[in-house]
């Protein structure tokens, strides 16, 4: 990787700013200061310094983001703050939210660089649950949630598919659902003349929001938490250690 890269991406700066970095000498590999910005570095093995401070390189990062209302699933919008913006020092050019929670839902937000997971945790033929905790304008009776956990028609082509609901106290439901449909959950119960007046998603896959992160706050990934949710997709991938992409990953990924 080119040295300039690997700075942009560590968030030094613009591919502009870090190449007068390097030119000024305020960066080093391997303890001796480069001033070509174009030089070659094993970004995975060679020591690299800005000003004197070690940058470590991962190639794929995941974060546990507990999102905030008002903010925005996006990497960048014009109007309001995005989800990626939460990230701080964190934040690389690469990171993107893992589908998308609309602007007044709250709870577990995944956002990281690795294109392929993301794509298979958010493919239909993957069946990934997720799970909200809403509260609703008044109490579901027994046949709501019949209707509910068999499907129900919010206006698409086909029913929703069949989703788990449990009933809580104060008007408050737990819901889980296997799709990603556009405003699903608050379609859902408007199908059976309820509205939703909160809504917090509480677990994505194999992972529950970290009950100790405040809305806004994030924390990276257990490496048992990304080994979880990829062996969630991509099961027998993981079991074997095949090297390569098993036929039923890739024709997902020829379909995006």
């Amino acid at each position: 990787m080119r040295l300039d890269r690997f700075l942009s991406e560590m968030n030094i700066g613009t591919r502009a700013q870090v190449k007068t970095y390097v030119r000024q000498g305020l960066v080093a590999v391997n303890g001796i200061t480069v001033k070509s910005p174009d030089v070659k570095i094993r970004e995975d093995a060679d020591h690299i310094t800005f000003r004197g401070k070690l940058l470590s390189y991962q190639k794929y990062v995941y974060y546990m983001l507990n999102k905030p209302e008002g903010v925005v699933s996006a990497t960048n919008d014009n109007t309001a703050e995005t989800v990626v913006s939460l990230l701080g020092e964190d934040r690389r050019k690469d990171i993107f939210p893992v589908g998308r929670l609309d602007k007044d839902t709250t709870g577990l937000l995944l956002l990281t660089n690795d294109g392929e997971l993301a794509h298979l945790l958010l493919s239909p033929k993957r069946h990934v649950d997720k799970t909200y905790q809403a509260t609703v304008s008044h109490p579901l009776t027994p046949e709501d949630v019949s209707r509910l956990e068999q499907g129900v028609d919010i206006g698409e082509e086909h029913p929703t598919l069949p989703a788990r609901v449990s009933v809580g106290a104060e008007n408050t439901i737990f819901i889980t659902v296997q799709e990603g449909k556009f405003h699903q959950i608050k379609r859902m119960l408007q199908a059976v003349d309820n509205s939703v007046l909160a809504l917090k998603r509480i677990t994505f896959g194999c992972l529950e929001l970290d009950r100790t992160l405040k809305p806004g706050e994030y924390r990276a990934l257990t490496d048992m938490e990304t080994g979880r949710l990829r062996e969630l997709v991509c099961p027998l991938w993981e079991k074997t250690g095949i090297s390569t992409v098993p036929p039923y990953i890739q024709e997902d990924l020829n379909e995006t």
